[in-house]
């Protein structure tokens, strides 16, 4: 079992993913907004973090580019979730500390299979 904050604006995805965490026994945070997911974040670091890319005012890059450079927050793996599906921004993503960068829709077995290998491997 894990502690996973989940930072996206969108009810419905927040309501999707963590009931999909939940069922294989995580512990889920939920915030809509990228500012609040890194106080959070700061405040008590998660052993994982689901990020979006587009959210009103910080978005998730620049969201993910605070978390992996604040030492508090460096080690905590982030897999970015979007309906951006451009290589160029899976390539950014990942230039920002991003772990994984998954396109929606999600296939629940494969973000869950990407979630246990991170956590497992401690990345």
């Amino acid at each position: 079992m894990a502690n996973i904050l989940i930072i996206d604006d969108s009810p419905t995805d927040i309501r999707v993913f963590s009931t999909l965490l939940e069922r294989a026994s995580h512990q889920v945070i939920a915030v809509s907004s990228a500012e609040e997911g890194i106080e959070r974040a700061r405040a008590a670091p998660p052993d994982l973090i689901i990020m979006d890319v587009i959210m009103p005012g910080m978005n998730g890059f620049q969201a993910t580019r605070t978390l992996t450079r604040d030492p508090l927050t460096a080690a905590v793996p982030i897999v970015m979730i979007t309906t951006k599906s451009m290589e160029t921004d899976r390539v950014w993503g990942m230039r920002q500390g991003a772990r994984a960068f998954i396109t929606k829709p999600v296939n629940e077995k494969d973000l869950l299979a990407c979630i246990n290998e991170l956590l497992s491997s401690g990345t």
